[in-house]
Order: structure tokens, then C-alpha cells, then sequence
């Protein structure tokens, strides 16, 4: 957890925006459990993870936004394919809350 926050304190402290994801609901199998952390930087780097595959498309391509608008946000992640109604990946649903880190003092040495 401590890299983490220290991977926002970096980035934000020279000004850039962060958008971090957290997985704050999951029902049914998922990829991840609830705590489940993912940073995404404006250079296009990641780190961490919320489950790999079609949920971080998913949740990079709001992360996107989160990083163009500022405004955090909820994203649901449905896992069931409901053409053939079998799960998709793993059958379940995520919720992942996304948010916008800026103008954070730089990290201590």
C-alpha cells in the first residue's frame, strides 16, 4: 500500500494527474478482490492491478476520461455474457471507483 500512495505523491507532487481505480464491489467470481489497486499516469504508464484482460480495458478507458476531466467516478463491470447467459470471464460483477489526484506536495525523502 505504501508504494501506492507514493507512486501519487510522486506523479501528482510534479504536477500531473493521477487516476487510481479501486475495486470497491465484487459479486459473483471476479479476476480481483474488493482492495484491488490500479494507478494510471498521464505518459500512459500503469501500476498495479484490477483484474487484467476485458475489466482493465474497461476501466483504462475510463481512466482516460478521469484523467482528461478531472471528475472521479463509479464504473460497473459486468462479467456475464448475456447473449448466451454463461459467464464471460469469470461470471461476476465489479464495481470500481475511479479518482483524480493533482497538485499533491511532492513526496519526502
Amino acid at each position: 500500500m505504501d508504494e501506492y500512495f507514493r507512486q501519487i505523491a510522486e506523479h501528482a507532487g510534479r504536477g500531473e494527474r493521477v487516476a487510481s481505480a479501486v475495486v470497491v464491489s465484487s459479486r459473483g467470481s471476479t479476476p480481483q478482490d474488493i482492495g484491488a489497486r490500479m494507478l494510471f499516469f498521464e505518459n500512459g504508464a500503469t501500476w498495479g492491478t484490477v483484474g487484467g484482460g476485458c475489466v482493465e480495458a474497461d476501466v483504462r478507458a475510463e481512466a482516460v476520461r478521469v484523467l482528461a476531466d478531472g471528475q472521479g467516478r463509479a464504473l460497473e463491470i459486468d462479467l456475464i455474457d448475456d447473449v448466451k447467459g454463461e459467464g464471460d470471464v469469470c461470471g461476476g460483477t465489479l464495481e470500481v471507483l475511479l479518482e483524480a489526484w493533482t497538485d499533491l506536495p511532492p513526496p519526502r525523502t
